[in-house]
């Protein structure tokens, strides 16, 4: 008896040491996936489409939750179109320069703007698609204002891809959609990187962090998945791009989208390309691609 009585301890301890363990790697997961801002004055000396010759008005996008977003509206008052740009997890507009202005370049209003918590917008949780979703309805909602019966567009990269997939589906009048390495499930990306750290089976520490991750911001990542509603938005055509050598969302999440959405829809793989970097491997070739998908389907409904 004395023993047993002399393990005891050593294994309730254990117990607690692991339970602590797996707490403090959820927490970890949560921070990344979440990121409070930090900011310094530095963050404002960004590029904006003045230094690339673009006319464009300062606006500030106002959430139902009573945060302010702020944007840029690239104008085209003959237009009858609007792309709206939404950058990736921890971008910010500024990142949307060279596909924004090409794209007013093409002859289309464009909006872009920074999610919550991102660029120069007001401070929160950089949630994954948690509140993100009604960032861009908000900045859908403003562009059906300042360009009445426009027909509008989304250009999106990672995590801004998602939530215009999960925006469109709510919102009808968002017509057409260009998703730059979008994922199909949040939590498989996330158990994919916990798979590369701590070399075990990642499923109960998703369990773990999910279940944080809803306590501290609202959301389960477990619910995250696109790949369920994109069907949805058919007949709304989507041009799908992915980079064949995708570290952070491989190109089979591409694959799966593809396969589950309806038609009209493209996929254009670019091979050799890292997470969004087909704009990067071929500058001229990305621009004029998705000008031209938006200039088919934003355009002909003008007809």
């Amino acid at each position: 008896m004395r023993k047993a009585s002399s393990i005891l301890p050593l294994l309730l301890s254990t117990v607690a040491g692991t339970f602590g363990g797996a707490l403090g790697i959820a927490w970890y997961v949560s921070s990344r996936v979440n990121p409070l801002p930090r900011r310094t004055y530095i963050d404002t000396y960004t590029f904006t489409p003045w230094e690339l010759g673009v006319p464009y008005e300062e606006i500030s996008l106002r959430t139902p939750d009573g945060l302010n977003l702020s944007g840029w509206w690239l104008p085209r008052p003959e237009s009858r179109s609007v792309v709206i740009g939404c950058h990736g997890h921890t971008s910010f507009k500024a990142d949307l320069l060279g596909i924004g202005t090409r794209t007013w370049r093409a002859g289309h209003n464009v909006l872009l703007f920074d999610f919550r918590g991102r660029g120069e917008s007001d401070p929160w949780p950089n949630t994954l698609v948690g509140r993100e979703v009604q960032d861009l309805l908000t900045a859908a909602a403003y562009a059906r204002e300042r360009a009445p019966g426009a027909h509008i567009g989304t250009v999106g990269y990672s995590m801004g891809a998602v939530v215009s997939i999960l925006a469109a589906v709510q919102e009808p009048v968002i017509a057409a959609l260009v998703v730059d390495s979008p994922f199909a499930v949040a939590s498989e990306v996330v158990a994919a990187s916990m798979r590369q750290v701590i070399r075990l089976p990642p499923e109960p520490l998703l369990a773990i962090t999910d279940a944080l991750i809803e306590r501290q911001h609202g959301y389960r990542l477990s619910q995250v998945r696109p790949i369920d509603v994109i069907s949805g938005l058919a007949p709304r055509p989507i041009l799908f791009i992915h980079g064949t050598a995708d570290s952070t969302i491989p190109v089979s999440h591409a694959h799966r989208l593809f396969a589950a959405a309806g038609q009209p829809k493209e996929l254009w793989l670019c091979e050799g390309a890292e997470h969004c970097g087909a704009y990067f491997a071929d500058r001229n070739s990305y621009v004029n691609r998705v000008t031209a998908f938006f200039d088919q389907y934003l355009r002909s409904l003008e007809l």
